[in-house]
């Protein structure tokens, strides 16, 4: 009974350290590891493609999975993605995203239901609603699992494969997006017939330049396409075509936008006030339409409303390409020239070794075949009647063949002889020996045509591509236009309407779009930058705003134009309180945004005399008059600013006169006013406004003259010195 007892007590635990006994490690470390362990695996295992078989895991599982399951007819979407969780460890969503994208490229799968519209935007129905099956040019040129490498599925329970057998740049042609940790993907769709005749021209030797081609379409530039390189960048425009004077049709959209995305930056514009339409309808069914109606009064200028379309919608998007592939277990960013070229010698290296497995089994045929027919015809098979044992059988047998062994082309071995005992009766008793020579001969056809395959293999894989093209490659032309000659640079300024109003108070020196009580300047946009010219000699360009300040005693203002070399401002000033008057005529084109920018020589208190504006060749003449001194005879000229060279802005300019000035009056105007001059239009108030002209006296106080046409504007000055 005590032994009992004994048995029963149970031993004692061993007690575990307590926590202040344990060792301690710091948690940054135990993260720094963490992290880099998740972000290899979603760079390796999610996010980029294998540069292989061109496929990220998600898609290749999905892929084998269903090749596991075809039998030629359509299975529902929802099974395929049941099927591949065997493979899979994330869930059916991604599966079934995956697989939806696939579907859509029309390149390896047969797609039957509502897969929605990659021009619309629209999703796909259910899974349950939907089927799928392999394409052909899936079945032909994806799969063989005799040249698959095999391991086993995330549980260990399946086989998948490490990559797929594909003999086509597949990643090229259906291009990848994916974003990991630290790294992203973007390689852009490729055209499948020039992916093919680029597979050509490398198996030849020859340079290859291949461009993207998207499934909408549009009008692209790839000047700086850079091979699909990081810093690379191309431009896709929609196909607009003018319907009549009032209708513009959009027939084409670019990349990765969808007919509602454009309609909604198309809205937007117009709400904005950037472009001018009367309403947008989408008639997109199977080809894409999009009707712009243009209000009466801005379809006078079709080409500025479309020019207004790509600078302000996603009539033009920019696309910045990415290529990032998976080589050796690795991360690489490869040029789409360098991935269309490994590409084409991994389809050479599979097309080889199918060539190798085609050579051995038909080596392997012509071997059993002769062995057979020698068996047979020699009546070896009567030889094992009186064998009481197997190793008597086997022996006899091998005895029967020595004489024949030199026939062979490879040594029989006990397998080989195995086989021969498992020849039926019925086989033996009906065996037709011509039959058998005609089918050895064909065999050693085949082989000659496989070794002369083997031999020139670039010839083979020339004519397997060419193959290729002609069986699949009708309705696959080139969708997107390439422009050869690019795109212009669009400027913004000059296609955007007018959708604001310029105000300006000269005094207090404020200008912007919200002071409607003060002197209207002219028209503007509200992305429009303003150049304001002040007494002291002093401008500065500043973005127009609500209200803002520019400097007191504003002389001249207006919306600047980036490299105007067509606007010349001829200038009189005078150099500190009481200095020299200098003229000069310069123009303003590239300027820094709130930079003020002095015209005089810097002296405090320069001023501005004269001003006036014009173009190149139709400058003003002014008359000076002199104050009277003791032998000075002239006392009045005339300078022609036409003679005046024009020079920088920076220049200080020549001396006018040394003698004291008692007036300086315009003896003729600017003959092109035109744009370069403001403001074009007054705002009436209580008491009508009217253009700068001002009369100076030794105090340089200032007062309005007689009114002058508001069509120029200019100052004119009397002075006392």
């Amino acid at each position: 009974m005590s032994k009992a007892k004994d048995k029963n007590k149970q031993a004692p635990k061993e007690q575990l350290p307590s926590i202040a006994e344990q060792p301690t490690r710091p948690i940054s470390s135990m993260y720094q590891n963490w992290f880099l362990d998740y972000a290899s695996y979603v760079i390796l295992e999610r996010a980029v493609p294998y540069l292989d078989d061109g496929l990220k895991p998600v898609q290749r599982r999905i892929l084998h999975s269903m090749w596991e399951m075809e039998d030629g007819r359509y299975n529902k979407v929802a099974n395929i993605i049941g099927n591949t969780m065997k493979y899979h460890p994330h869930g059916d969503a991604s599966i079934g995203d995956a697989l939806t994208q696939i579907g859509q490229r029309d390149l390896l799968i047969d797609t039957q239901g509502n897969w929605g519209n990659i021009y619309t935007g629209d999703a796909a129905a259910a899974p349950r609603y939907i089927e799928a099956r392999l394409s052909k040019f899936a079945l032909d040129v994806v799969y063989n699992p005799k040249t698959t490498v095999w391991q086993l599925s995330y549980d260990g329970r399946n086989k998948e494969p490490v990559s797929l057998p594909v003999k086509f740049p597949l990643l090229l042609a259906s291009g990848v997006e994916g974003i990991a940790v630290g790294l992203a993907c973007k390689i852009l769709p490729h055209n499948f017939c020039e992916l093919i005749q680029g597979s050509i021209d490398v198996l030849r030797k020859k340079k290859t330049n291949i461009l993207p081609d998207f499934a909408t379409g549009g009008i692209a530039d790839f000047r700086n396409y850079n091979e699909g390189i990081r810093g690379g960048r191309i431009k896709v425009r929609a196909v607009i075509e003018q319907k009549d004077r009032k209708t513009l049709l959009i027939k084409q959209i670019p990349f990765g936008t969808t007919t509602s995305s454009l309609i909604e930056s198309i809205l937007a514009a117009n709400d904005k006030g950037k472009i001018k339409i009367k309403k947008v309808e989408d008639n997109t069914a199977a080809e894409v339409e999009i009707a712009i109606y243009l209000h009466p009064d801005s379809s006078e200028d079709i080409d500025k409303t479309i020019e207004a379309l790509y600078a302000f919608t996603n009539c033009e998007v920019s696309i910045s390409p990415n290529s990032c592939v998976i080589r050796d277990g690795k991360p690489e960013f490869m040029s789409v020239n360098d991935i269309l070229k490994e590409s084409t010698f991994n389809t050479v290296e599979l097309l080889k070794r199918e060539l190798e497995i085609e050579l051995s089994e038909l080596m392997e045929d012509w071997h059993f075949s002769s062995l057979e027919k020698i068996f047979i015809e020699n009546r070896i098979y009567r030889k094992i009647e009186e064998c009481e044992t197997w190793e008597a059988v086997i022996k006899a047998i091998d005895k029967g063949l020595t004489p024949f062994k030199k026939m062979l082309k490879r040594e029989v071995t006990e397998e080989d002889i195995v086989n021969l005992t498992e020849i039926k009766i019925k086989r033996i008793s009906k065996f037709d020996s011509f039959k058998a020579d005609e089918h050895i001969k064909a065999l050693n056809e085949k082989i000659k045509g496989v070794k002369e395959n083997l031999k020139n293999l670039t010839t083979y894989a020339i004519t397997y591509f060419k193959e290729l093209l002609k069986k699949y490659g009708k309705g696959r032309e080139r969708k997107t236009l390439i422009s050869e000659e690019g795109f212009e640079q669009i400027e913004v300024r000059k296609v955007v309407i007018n959708n604001a109003k310029l105000y300006v108070n000269r005094e207090e020196g404020f200008a912007g779009y919200g002071m409607k009580k003060d002197e209207l300047v002219s028209e503007c946009s509200d992305i429009d930058d303003i150049l304001a010219l002040t007494g002291d000699g002093k401008f500065v360009v500043n973005k127009i705003a609500d209200k803002g300040y520019y400097g007191k005693d504003i002389r001249f203002i207006k919306i600047f134009e980036k490299n105007d070399e067509g606007t010349v401002y001829n200038m009189v000033y005078r150099d500190g309180a009481r200095g020299d008057l200098y003229i000069k005529r310069f123009v303003i084109s590239g300027v820094t945004r709130e930079k003020v920018y002095d015209l005089t020589k810097g002296s405090e208190n320069s001023k501005v005399v004269y001003l006036g504006v014009s173009g190149v060749n139709d400058a003003p003449t002014i008359q000076i008059i002199l104050k009277p001194r003791p032998k000075l005879k002239n006392t009045t000229f005339n300078v022609n600013f036409n003679e005046i060279l024009i020079k920088n802005r920076s220049a200080i300019g020549n001396i006018l006169t040394k003698f004291p000035v008692h007036k300086i009056t315009e003896v003729s105007k600017p003959k092109s006013s035109g744009s370069s001059e403001t403001p074009k239009e007054s705002k009436k108030t209580d008491k009508e406004s009217e253009p700068d002209i001002f009369e100076f006296n030794a105090n340089h106080s200032k007062k309005p003259e007689a009114k002058k046409s508001p069509a120029t504007q200019r100052v004119q000055m009397k002075m006392e010195i």
